[in-house]
Parts: C-alpha cells; sequence; structure tokens
C-alpha cells in the first residue's frame, strides 16, 4: 500500500484491481475492494484505525473491483449496470474461483453478494467531510466505468480505463468510447492517477494508454483487411504494445480475449 496524496491512499501489489480509499473528517470512502478475502480482512483491520468506512464505490462491473464488498461496512455506491451485473452473478461460481487457495475459500463459507442501493447512470457528487467525490460515468473498458475524481487531493481513480504498464482486457470494451473518456480525464486538474491496474502514475500516461488502445484497433482493422477469420487472428496475432506479464499463456488469452471483442465491435 502507498500514500499517494495527504488522505489517499492505494494499493498496487495484489491480486486483482488496486483498490484505495480516502480518509475524511468523517470516515472513510473506499474506492473498490480487494479480490481475494484473505487481503480484504487485511484491509478491513488497516482502514479501521483510519476510521469508519461511510461509503463504497466500485467503479465497474468486473469481479475483481467489487468481490470483496461484503467484508466491509458503508453504502454501496456504483453505475446502475454494475448493479446489475452483481445481481445478474453466480453466488456458487464467485465461490469456486477461491478453491485453489485454502485460505481464501475458508473465508467464502458465510459470503454473500453486496451490490450497490445507490447508483448513477452519469455522473454522481458525494461531499464526505471534507472532501469532493465526483463520479464520472466514462464508458471504455465497459460499458459501464466510473471515474472517481477527488479534486481536494487532485487525484482521480481511473478504473480500467487506464492499465499502467500492463496489458489491457478489451473483453467487454466500447474501444472508441474508450478514446473519448481518457480525453475527458485529460481535461481534469490532476496530478495523480490511481489505475485500475498498474503503478500508480499521472496524466502524462494517457496519451500511452490511448495510443495503446488504438494499436489494438489498428491490429484487428488489418487482419479483417486481410480476411483473415476470428480464429486465425486470434492464433496469429500477438499484442500489439509490448507490456509484462506473468506468463506466456496469460497474454494467449488476453490475445484471444480482445481480438474476439474488437472482431465484433469492428465488424458491425
Amino acid at each position: 500500500m502507498q500514500k499517494v496524496a495527504k488522505n489517499v491512499f492505494a494499493e498496487t501489489g495484489i491480486r486483482g484491481c488496486n483498490p484505495g480509499f480516502v480518509v475524511t473528517s468523517d470516515g472513510v470512502v473506499m474506492i473498490d475492494t480487494p479480490q481475494m478475502p484473505t487481503d480484504a480482512i487485511k484491509w478491513r483491520d488497516i482502514i479501521a484505525e483510519h476510521g469508519p468506512v461511510r461509503y463504497l464505490i466500485n467503479t465497474e462491473p468486473h469481479g475483481d473491483h467489487w468481490t470483496g464488498n461484503g467484508f466491509f461496512k458503508g453504502t454501496v455506491v456504483a453505475h446502475e449496470g454494475t448493479r446489475q451485473a452483481i445481481l445478474a452473478g453466480s453466488l456458487e461460481q464467485t465461490k469456486e474461483r477461491f478453491k485453489q487457495s485454502p485460505a481464501d475459500y475458508a473465508l467464502m463459507k458465510r459470503f454473500q453478494f453486496r451490490p450497490p442501493t445507490i447508483t448513477l447512470t452519469s455522473e454522481m457528487t458525494l461531499y464526505v467531510g471534507g472532501h469532493t467525490f465526483k463520479l464520472i460515468s466514462l464508458p471504455g473498458h465497459t460499458p459501464y466505468q466510473v471515474a472517481v475524481f477527488i479534486p481536494e487531493e487532485k487525484v482521480i481513480f481511473t478504473s480500467d480505463n487506464v492499465f499502467c504498464k500492463v496489458q489491457p482486457w478489451l473483453q467487454q470494451a466500447l474501444p472508441f468510447e474508450w478514446l473519448e473518456s481518457l480525453e475527458r480525464l485529460q481535461t481534469l486538474n490532476v496530478k495523480v492517477l490511481v489505475p485500475g491496474h498498474g503503478e500508480v502514475c499521472d496524466p502524462t500516461y494517457l496519451p500511452v494508454m490511448s495510443a495503446t488502445i488504438k494499436a489494438w484497433i489498428n491490429t484487428v482493422q488489418d487482419a479483417m483487411k486481410k480476411g483473415w477469420s476470428l480464429e486465425e487472428a486470434q492464433q496469429r496475432l500477438t499484442p500489439p504494445v509490448k507490456f509484462p506479464s506473468d506468463t506466456e499463456a496469460m497474454d494467449n488469452m488476453i490475445v484471444r480475449m480482445n481480438v474476439a471483442r474488437l472482431y465484433q465491435v469492428l465488424g458491425k
């Protein structure tokens, strides 16, 4: 965990997304939750030293951002699309994902989904203590991405619209809307970006992220112009921008998913 501003903390070293929290004069506001139950318990203990959790903001519908909700108190806030995705999820499938880790699986015995009870579709502002939290719907990585801007700290949690120096996942992406959302992020008065995955960065990384999305679009468009089938493109293409990954198998999986989504979007 690192302190990224006077009252803002973020974690970039655990499995799943980069969760964070802001300490206000009236308690704590969390942004996303640790995916692994053991990490969630550790975070709960750390946060308790800073005050009670007042709000918990989920920035997108993918499980690595909200699975840990049940281990925390506070009112859950998210995009309406994220609420619907959580309600449509399978409790048993979620538990199955943790069977490889006995310590985490043991903590799932009483696990229940905890969907948001307050939702937005465009923008929302929360005032907590002396802090302002501007929640902005920015479609991209999914249709339901929400950025969380804290102007007093000049920090923004971008969710998975920014993957800093790691390979992006486009399995549910709206690629052209994503580029527009990255342009909007550049208009905000921020100094620190907490990305959905990868290291904490600053606004100078946003053009790099845009170039990465454009490279994926161009690569797949070229394959389609050559008449390659989806299956052929999935087998022959490699990531157009090289970032480190855990394994070659992970690279292959990302390629297959990203290419499948772009074939779907670009083929319309």
